[in-house]
């Protein structure tokens, strides 16, 4: 009886027709939760659909828009990459997605150079309007590139007030600089830069919760303002509420500004998060003399090198520091634990 049920099941799972997922079934559930923005998920739907399919270029595309999306712009690069290596001129939006990476990345050269080849190569392509807008902000952009939030060459007032309020905050004379500060704000209210720098100088000065309470009210009005999220952040962590500053570090992780200010402000508060690893390679990308021979930018720097494995450079940068804020080398150095 037994021998019976045995070869009646034996018969039945030889008529078992085994599923095996396409790379289409995988593609399907990664654009699925992409919608629904659940990008981790999608991430991992995608990448079993090229496992599938490696020949699909299609499933490489897709996955480069949700590294896009979550900020993960070099490793949407280097899909897209591969996908034109192998296949060409068949996927020439490719070009216009990496512009729009490289721009994200404050590498305003390579967005240029991606998007003109994409207008060169694609015939009424889907992103001709959005390349020809990319070009116009890159050319406006470095039209500006020398003219940074705080340098405004046609107003010699404002220049040498934001000078002066500079070489205050530098020497953390903060008295002088919020004293300076205040008739910046009056006098020229466009500046938005001097409220940031007032709330800096307020929390310093020993008006924490005053400096706070100003750049949370900003964040209100402007929820994607980069030096409130910079603000906030050091502001925490020098309150040592970490996990809190952590809100504002993790968005700041995914984002690449343009402007030579805010890339630095960007750089030190990554370091001050002990992000070192990443903030070498924020500092690396400034060429700005307007910020590279700036205080925070010695001190920061300095100690992420060091914290990376570079002593003999974190050395270096940190004595270059002394040399023009003597107040440096009242600190610790770059081997401190901050």
């Amino acid at each position: 009886m037994t021998t019976s049920l045995n070869s009646t099941a034996a018969k039945e799972n030889t008529n078992i027709i085994p599923f095996l997922p396409s790379g289409n079934f995988y593609f399907t559930h990664g654009i699925q939760a992409f919608q629904k923005r659940r990008f981790n998920v999608a991430v991992k739907w995608l990448k079993k659909a090229i496992e599938a399919a490696p020949d699909e270029p299609l499933y490489a595309c897709q996955l480069s828009v949700v590294y896009t999306e979550i900020g993960s712009y070099h490793a949407a690069n280097q899909l897209l990459t591969e996908v034109l290596a192998r296949f060409g001129k068949e996927y020439v939006d490719c070009y216009y997605l990496m512009a729009n990476n490289y721009a994200h990345l404050g590498l305003l050269s390579d967005a240029k150079k991606y998007a003109e080849t994409y207008l060169e190569q694609s015939e009424d392509g889907e992103f001709e309007e959005a390349s020809k807008q990319l070009l116009e902000m890159l050319e406006s952009v470095e039209e500006e590139e020398d003219d940074d939030e705080w340098a405004f060459d046609d107003e010699d007032d404002l220049l040498i007030y934001q000078e002066t309020a500079f070489y205050h905050l530098e020497h953390e004379e903060w008295e002088q600089a919020l004293s300076l500060l205040d008739e910046m704000m009056h006098l020229f209210p466009e500046f938005q830069m001097a409220k940031h720098k007032y709330a800096y100088a307020l929390f310093m000065s020993g008006k924490q919760q005053e400096a706070i309470d100003i750049e949370q009210e900003w964040l209100k009005n402007e929820p994607e303002n980069i030096h409130s999220h910079v603000n906030l952040a050091a502001f925490l962590i020098m309150q040592g509420d970490r996990e809190e500053a952590l809100l504002h570090i993790h968005l700041l992780r995914n984002v690449y500004p343009m402007h030579s200010q805010q890339k630095l402000a960007v750089a030190e508060t990554l370091a001050r998060a002990g992000f070192y690893e990443e903030a070498v390679d924020r500092f690396h990308s400034l060429k700005d003399r307007q910020v590279t021979r700036r205080r925070v930018y010695y001190k920061w720097y300095s100690i992420s090198v060091y914290h990376t494995g570079n002593p003999s450079k974190a050395l270096e940068l940190w004595e270059k520091g002394c040399q023009q804020f003597p107040t440096l080398s009242k600190e610790e150095g770059p081997w401190k634990e901050y």
